[in-house]
């Protein structure tokens, strides 16, 4: 058997099928009848086997017939299937979305742009890990994510940044701390006398209070580091002592307990939150659609992400 089935003549031999005999396939192609014969001859000759027999003024196909018949619905019947979903797709009605963020963003998305977005695209799978800064640049570099949110990601070429807004690192401590009586920007040594928390050396806000140290000749001897931001944030609520942090989910009682301090140091300034995805790779309709949300989302002013 030929293992390349010329498409034309199988074209023919579904329409002789349907039509029930070689004229009645000729006319519906606009073509002679014996050119339609010619082309089945032929078929035959690359399948190796007759396809058609004679039966009363038409034709019906024979068992390889029947086998190349079946084989050719099911094809067509995949590739219509495939294109729905092409379309599918196409529109933002199906599909699937990796996203990977820092734990101090699952709540500004959760109740921002990825709700939304899930509300209003109820047949499109999201799946949402939670990592490091140096975790979720290899999960996008490496392709299996499609969207990171992260707080200042190293430079790195293969890396796209769609957005990104500033977010200061600042000390957050219990109300009625002594460094609240300061009344100023705080410079590290203030810190140093006191209890304090921090994120694992993997994150890039941890990188940056590290820069700062190095930059005030500074080493803070932290009682308290996590790879969490909750934790950070019920270590300050619970009235352990400070933390340093760009942001902290809290609820409304707990926010009240506590309160955000400067820092002087403008390393501790220049820390940016970024919406990020792989460079040069190309974002499925749906992963696009959500990315533009979540921009637009921390571009407005009363964002939560600020």
């Amino acid at each position: 058997m030929n293992a390349k089935l010329e498409p034309r003549r199988l074209h023919y031999f579904m329409e002789v099928l349907n039509s029930g005999s070689v004229r009645g396939a000729a006319g519906a192609l606009g073509m002679d009848a014996s050119a339609v014969s010619r082309a089945l001859g032929l078929l035959e000759k690359e399948c190796g086997a007759r396809l058609l027999e004679r039966r009363g003024r038409g034709v019906a196909p024979t068992d390889a017939g029947q086998l190349l018949a079946a084989y050719l619905q099911r094809q067509q019947g995949e590739r219509q299937a495939l294109l729905a979903q092409m379309d599918s797709i196409r529109k933002v009605e199906s599909g699937h979305i990796d996203l990977v963020t820092g734990e101090g963003y699952v709540d500004w998305l959760a109740k921002s742009s990825l709700c939304r977005f899930m509300q209003t695209h109820p047949k499109i799978t999201i799946s949402l890990d939670i990592g490091s800064t140096d975790e979720i640049v290899q999960q996008v570099v490496g392709e299996p994510a499609h969207i990171g949110v992260l707080f200042n990601p190293p430079r790195d070429d293969r890396l796209r940044s769609h957005h990104s807004q500033p977010h200061p690192i600042k000390a957050v401590v219990p109300r009625g701390h002594p460094l609240t009586q300061l009344g100023r920007p705080l410079r590290l040594a203030d810190l140093a006398p006191y209890p304090g928390a921090a994120m694992h050396p993997n994150f890039g806000l941890r990188q940056h209070v590290q820069a700062a140290e190095i930059s005030e000749g500074v080493r803070l001897n932290f009682a308290f580091t996590t790879a969490s931001f909750d934790a950070l944030a019920h270590y300050v609520t619970a009235g352990l002592g400070y933390a340093l942090a760009s942001r902290l989910a809290m609820t409304e009682a707990d926010a009240s307990r506590v309160v955000a301090l400067p820092m002087k140091n403008a390393l501790l300034h220049r820390g940016r939150t970024h919406v990020v995805s792989r460079q040069g790779r190309t974002l499925p309709p749906a992963a696009m659609q959500l990315l533009r949300m979540m921009v637009g989302e921390m571009r407005s002013p009363g964002s939560a992400a600020r």
